[in-house]
């Protein structure tokens, strides 16, 4: 799938600059909000879910390559963490509080339907 259908049925805002979403084909996801979880547990090119949102988040996925970063529960960064974002290539993703929360029945269901294998919870 690509990000650009994560980003539509999530209802994600882009905090970076604009990209060809369309183009970049993810195949996992990760969450987890300690950064040494998610060096040793995220795979390449997976989007990252978290409600971490300062700036070691893209010196961690930029070490790992990953294909973007969805920041939930209505955490925003800061001007220079999105500016260092658009340095690296690295994607950021707003998630707004309730879009991603996964005892949410409607989200769950498409989620499960949408993604298969992509797990967010």
């Amino acid at each position: 799938m690509n990000l650009q259908t994560i980003i539509n049925t999530l209802e994600l805002t882009p905090l970076t600059n604009p990209a060809d979403f369309e183009s970049i084909q993810v195949e996992k996801g990760y969450t987890s909000d300690l950064l040494s979880c998610v060096m040793a547990g995220a795979p390449h090119g997976s989007v990252w879910v978290t409600l971490q949102a300062h700036g070691n988040i893209v010196a961690v996925a930029a070490l790992l390559e990953l294909s973007a970063i969805i920041i939930t529960e209505g955490a925003m960064p800061d001007p220079a963490t999105i500016t260092k974002a658009n340095e690296e290539g690295i994607i950021l993703l707003s998630g707004y509080p309730g879009k991603l929360n996964p005892w949410d029945e409607n989200l769950s269901r498409r989620a499960a339907y949408s993604y298969g294998a992509f797990t967010l919870c």
